[in-house]
């Protein structure tokens, strides 16, 4: 059964509006921990005043980590009832942003939103991330999800074209990556110190990644000795440190191999503390160079102003290195260990001459990163001179009949 969205006017709103955000956070990855900083800075902004309830994968996480916000819900493995209930209970959810629309997790997500839209709450994806999406449900997911929803901003142009190929039949906006307006921390000289990270040397920093859904050809031997071949390059060529950035807990094991694989060990350090998103942009500000596979290491440094190399092993990571005038390799696999290195040479020895551009155009990019803002900002004017007050209604159909 279905029922009538009542709406009120804006004239009778008694309380502040109440925004969901719906992502994949939780303290499982800083990047997305990194966008949801920057989701609810923008919300603040626009509403300062709104109640603001994150689903989150980890309540616990959430609210002992990001103070501005109201309520935290768990979405993974809680009654139905719980969720529906602090759904329907929304004048917008926002979606994102980052990469959450790909096989396996689009579907879950989608059904979420499919659910809010059916009691007239108001839909927004934040600059989400696309891709890959394969699997016939996550397909249909998306084909009839976010045509439905009431704007819908795409963080680069790989992702836009997923979305095409799959059949979504609406206007796509593309900006960028919500991160790219991150406030850096202090990372102090005492946290210096406490990772074992010499003074007086130049640093370089690396990201390295599992395979995974989204490097699923990646072959571990393979990149690992790649990446001890790199590492060696730059304590020798530069006469560097190398520190190993883990953005998530399994990138740890990785960063062991790609240690245990180099001929000077003694010259790398993987860090092992816990640090917020801002503390780890601002450690940035200690390095000379960086070279990654993590796309928000890879933003986290060009936003920094170092010179950047990143290491493509997907669409996005192609994309960025495009969209900053980063050198752009073909991918990660040991028959490139020359090309690799003549890369990274000459990224050392041309960067003074390429720093204004490189620089301008990660300004861009923070621009279109803004502009995602402003579009979800002229979605909340919308709803309060359109929509008004809260929504009120019967039950919502089971979720599990959705998307």
């Amino acid at each position: 059964m279905t029922h009538a969205v009542q709406r009120l006017p804006a004239s009778s709103r008694t309380s502040a509006p109440r925004i969901g955000v719906l992502g994949s956070y939780g303290g499982f990855n800083l990047g997305d921990e990194s966008i949801l900083a920057c989701v609810l800075g923008c919300l603040r902004a626009h509403r300062p005043h709104a109640r603001i309830v994150v689903f989150s994968r980890n309540a616990e996480h959430t609210r002992g980590h990001h103070r501005g916000v109201d309520e935290v819900v768990d979405w993974e493995g809680v009654a139905q009832r719980q969720l529906l209930d602090a759904l329907s209970g929304l004048d917008l959810l926002v979606l994102g942003g980052g990469g959450i629309l790909y096989d396996g997790e689009a579907r879950r997500y989608l059904r979420l939103v499919r659910a809010a839209q059916d009691h007239g709450v108001r839909t927004f994806a934040y600059a989400v991330g696309a891709g890959p999406l394969r699997e016939p449900d996550d397909r249909e997911a998306v084909r009839t999800v976010l045509p439905q929803m009431d704007d819908v901003v795409v963080r680069d142009e790989e992702s836009g074209l997923v979305l095409d190929e799959v059949g979504v039949e609406r206007e796509l906006t593309v900006t960028a990556d919500p991160a790219l307006l991150l406030s850096a921390e202090p990372f102090t000289g005492r946290m210096m110190t406490h990772e074992g990270i010499p003074a007086g040397k130049r640093l370089v920093g690396m990201s390295v990644r599992e395979p995974g859904r989204a490097a699923e050809k990646l072959d571990e031997g393979g990149y690992h000795a790649l990446l001890a071949d790199v590492a060696d390059f730059l304590v020798h060529r530069l006469d560097a440190h190398v520190v190993f950035m883990p953005m998530e807990r399994h990138d740890v094991r990785h960063a062991h191999a790609v240690l245990s694989h180099m001929s000077a060990p003694d010259q790398g350090r993987i860090m092992n503390g816990t640090y917020s998103p801002g503390q780890v942009l601002g450690f940035m500000r200690h390095l000379d160079l960086a070279v990654g596979m993590r796309l928000h290491f890879l933003i986290f440094a060009a936003v920094s102003g170092l010179p950047v190399l990143p290491l493509p092993y997907s669409g996005k990571v192609f994309d960025f290195a495009r969209r900053v005038g980063a050198p752009a390799l073909v991918g990660v696999a040991r028959e490139q260990a020359g090309l690799l290195l003549a890369e990274v040479d000459r990224l050392w020895d041309e960067y003074p001459q390429r720093r204004e551009q490189m620089q301008s155009r990660v300004r861009e990019l923070c621009g279109l990163a803004q502009e995602t803002c402003t579009r979800c900002g002229a979605l909340l004017d919308e709803i309060d001179g359109i929509d008004g007050g809260l929504r009120t209604g019967s039950d919502m159909e089971d979720l599990s009949t959705r998307a």
